[in-house]
């Protein structure tokens, strides 16, 4: 018999996919090489998809980088990019040249990566990518997204367009046609757990709007006594650049016990690369983050701190994602950003932030203020 999941439990993630590492699909990866170089730009909200193939698009293309922005021309890089010669965007507009009809063929092929609307709307918003010159395409047969539902049947999901439009490019028929068999077996394993749960979530209980009068603050008051205000920082690379496995990796961990004050710090070596970006971000300086504490001896210390009945407390899921990458995922936590969102019935949006410091323990100390207010 196959093992039990609790529909609570937390599900492992994969950082090279992203994916549950239940369906991985990176040992279904073929990387083949282009002589035209590919740059995929995806809109934030694209980004937060489970089933985008924008990312398995840039894993199976080494000539390729990925960026994630909703303005394209103020990413640091992407704007020289973008104004190379030989640069042309793949982009199904009315007076778009067919990549068939081409007479010389784009060195740089850039890929707008989101719903139709909002690659449209990452177009309209860059100047540099509406001076592009635009190619387009008429596929031969409807695409294979079949989990997914196009506004046309001549719509394709990114890595069936892209592999299309290299092969008609290089004039190379069927040279990337292996990278769809990683697509091919994420569309049957999401088809079939769709016929296996019936379509259902695979939560047992949907999110219901709180019709009982039950204040939102409520469970926060039960376990006033109980919380712990947690705030962590990642290692975080822009998503192009970064190197295996050096993603989202936890550098810095920063909390407070309501109930006695207790505190907690921690600033951790980075097993991968440090990100340029880290120290700017963090408010710590480079030699401080790569001289940090041992990750071993950290986690054990944070295990030391957390008493059996205490509550992590953050604001928003992330602190969390970063505590279970790290094989710590606390029982039962608090995020105060959706109880506050609860609450306001609206986005509560950022937190107040002095801007003197480091940054985790600014925003520690905000949240354990806003934490406090509300109990009050």
């Amino acid at each position: 018999m196959g093992q039990t999941i609790s529909p609570d439990a937390p599900r492992e993630i994969c950082r090279r996919c992203r994916r549950p590492t239940r369906v991985c699909f990176c040992d279904r990866l073929t990387q083949i090489d282009s002589r035209t170089h590919v740059v995929f730009i995806q809109h934030p909200l694209e980004a937060r998809v489970a089933i985008s193939t924008c990312r398995m698009a840039h894993l199976s293309l080494p000539n390729s980088e990925l960026h994630v922005a909703l303005d394209a021309d103020t990413v640091p890089g992407l704007a020289q990019t973008l104004s190379k010669p030989g640069t042309a965007l793949l982009f199904p507009a009315s007076d778009a040249t067919d990549v068939d009809a081409l007479i010389e063929k784009p060195t740089t092929l850039v890929v707008v990566d989101g719903t139709w609307d909002n690659a449209k709307k990452l177009f309209l918003r860059s100047p540099l990518l509406k001076s592009l010159p635009r190619i387009g395409f008429v596929p031969p047969a409807p695409g294979n997204y079949r989990i997914r539902k196009e506004p046309a049947l001549h719509c394709l999901s990114t890595i069936e367009a892209v592999a299309q439009v290299l092969e008609r490019l290089e004039q190379a028929p069927g040279r990337f046609a292996p990278m769809l068999g990683a697509f091919n077996r994420m569309v049957d394993l999401q088809l079939g757990f769709i016929e296996q749960h019936d379509g259902k979530s695979r939560y047992e209980h949907p999110r219901r709007r709180n019709v009982t009068g039950r204040s939102p603050l409520v469970r926060l008051r039960e376990v006033a006594s109980r919380l712990v205000v947690t705030f962590a920082e990642a290692n975080a690379w822009p998503r192009d650049d970064a190197p295996p496995g050096g993603y989202a990796e936890l550098l810095q961990l920063v909390a407070l016990r309501l109930s006695d004050g207790a505190r907690f710090e921690a600033l951790m070596k980075p097993i991968s690369s440090l990100s340029p970006a880290a120290p700017v971000h963090l408010g710590v300086t480079a030699e401080a983050l790569l001289h940090g504490e041992d990750r071993p001896l950290a986690i054990a210390r944070w295990k030391g701190f957390l008493r059996p009945d205490d509550v992590v407390c953050t604001w928003g899921r992330y602190p969390i994602d970063l505590l279970r990458g790290e094989g710590v995922a606390p029982e039962g936590p608090m995020d105060l950003r959706a109880v506050l969102a609860q609450q306001l019935h609206r986005r509560p949006g950022a937190l107040p932030d002095s801007g003197i410091g480091p940054r985790a323990l600014r925003r520690l100390d905000a949240l354990v203020a806003l934490t406090r207010g509300l109990l009050a």
